[in-house]
C-alpha cells in the first residue's frame, strides 16, 4: 500500500454518537445556563483544556482566518479572551468586530458555538487580569510582538531573560499593547453527536430581552 493508500484511509475513519442525546424539553429558557452546565461537565470529564476555543475572525478581504485562546471569563455580557493588540486578530476585529466562537468539546461529543460583536475590554479589567496571571506570563506578554516574522526562537527567549532582569523588582507593567475582547451573545447554538448521524441541535437567538429557541436539523 503507498503513502497515498495510507492517507485515504482516512475517509473510513468514524465512530457512532452514543452519550445521550438533547431534547427540547431540557433546555434552560437562558442558553447561559445550559453552557455552565455542559463547560462543568467538560472540567468534570477532565478534558485537556476545557476552556479552549476557536476565535474566527475575517481580514478586510473576507479572507477567514481561526485560531485557538482561552475562555477567561463569561456573563449576559459576553464571553472574555485577552490577547496581543497588535496581533491579527486584533487588527481584523479592529476592522470587523463580528466573531464567531466554537468550544470543541469531542470527547463529550459536544461543541458550542457562539456569534457576537466583539468589542474592546477597559483598562481597569485588562489590569486587574493582567496582575492575576503568574509572573512569567506577565513577562512573556511584553516578549512577543504577535503574528510579526521573527527569525529564531533564540529571539524570544533572550528577550525574555532580558526583561525578567529587568522587572525583577516590583510589579511588572501592563504593556499598552496587550488587552481583552468582550463577544457579545446573540446567537448560540447548541451541539449533541447522536446515533445515525442524527444529531441534535438547538440555536438560542437573541430577541429583545428574550431567547428564541429553535431546533436544526443535523
Amino acid at each position: 500500500m503507498s503513502d497515498n493508500d495510507e492517507l485515504q484511509q482516512i475517509a473510513h475513519l468514524r465512530r457512532e454518537y452514543t452519550k445521550g442525546g438533547l431534547r427540547r424539553r431540557d433546555l434552560p429558557a437562558a442558553p447561559l445556563t445550559l453552557f455552565e452546565r455542559w463547560l462543568s461537565q467538560a472540567c468534570e470529564a477532565k478534558l485537556a483544556d476545557p476552556t479552549a476555543m476557536v476565535v474566527a475572525t475575517v481580514d478586510e478581504h473576507g479572507q477567514p482566518y481561526q485560531r485557538i485562546v482561552l475562555l477567561k471569563h463569561y456573563d449576559e455580557k459576553g464571553m472574555v479572551f485577552y490577547t496581543n493588540l497588535g496581533s491579527r486578530k486584533a487588527h481584523q476585529i479592529e476592522n470587523n468586530p463580528r466573531v464567531s466562537l466554537l468550544f470543541p468539546w469531542h470527547t463529550l461529543e459536544r461543541q458550542v458555538m457562539v456569534i457576537g460583536k466583539a468589542e474592546r475590554l477597559s483598562t481597569l479589567e485588562v489590569m486587574k487580569y493582567f496582575h492575576s496571571r503568574p509572573r512569567d506570563s506577565q513577562i512573556g506578554a511584553w516578549v512577543s510582538k504577535q503574528s510579526s516574522r521573527i527569525s529564531a526562537r533564540g529571539i524570544l527567549e533572550s528577550k525574555f531573560l532580558e526583561l525578567k532582569q529587568k522587572f525583577q523588582q516590583g510589579e511588572v507593567p501592563l504593556p499598552s499593547f496587550w488587552g481583552g475582547f468582550r463577544v457579545s451573545l446573540e446567537q448560540i447554538e447548541f451541539w449533541q453527536g447522536g446515533e445515525h448521524r442524527l444529531h441534535d441541535r438547538f440555536l438560542y437567538q437573541r430577541e429583545n430581552d428574550a431567547w428564541k429557541i429553535d431546533r436544526l436539523a443535523p
